[in-house]
């Protein structure tokens, strides 16, 4: 455990989903974390719906950038399945990123939607105590 240092970044994506499309969304996001899960290289994933407001949140913890670009590379098709229900309303990520990481966090059709990086100040995490890791 590491207190003073960590390349760790940790994504949280708000994506409002589009009128009607509760059940595709759902069911492209079930089918998106079961390939992370299986595949993916993220330490840990939760999603999280606010129904009444159309809302999801999407939280993702790398170990480094190297792990995002993977995770981009692999699970690109199961991406855009779920942007097919949603846009993104919101990026943050917390951390910091490689530079080309940030330069790519823009939608498909290449305008930029909202986000901020906000640098690490201190921490820790128990995943490698847990077994997690």
């Amino acid at each position: 455990m590491d207190t003073m240092s960590s390349g760790t970044i940790l994504f949280r994506n708000t994506m409002r989903i589009t009128d009607g499309h509760l059940d595709g969304f759902r069911r492209a996001i079930a089918q998106a974390v079961a390939f992370a899960q299986e595949h993916g290289p993220q330490l840990m994933v939760e999603v999280f719906i606010d129904e009444e407001r159309m809302l999801a949140h999407s939280f993702q913890l790398y170990r480094d950038s190297d792990a995002i670009r993977t995770h981009w590379r692999l699970s690109d098709p199961y991406i855009r399945e779920v942007m097919e229900h949603c846009t993104v309303e919101r990026f943050e990520a917390f951390g910091e990123p490689d530079h080309d990481i940030v330069a790519a966090l823009k939608t498909p059709g290449g305008e930029s939607f909202p986000f901020t990086v906000s640098p690490r100040l201190a921490g820790f995490n128990r995943l490698a105590e847990s077994g997690l890791e």
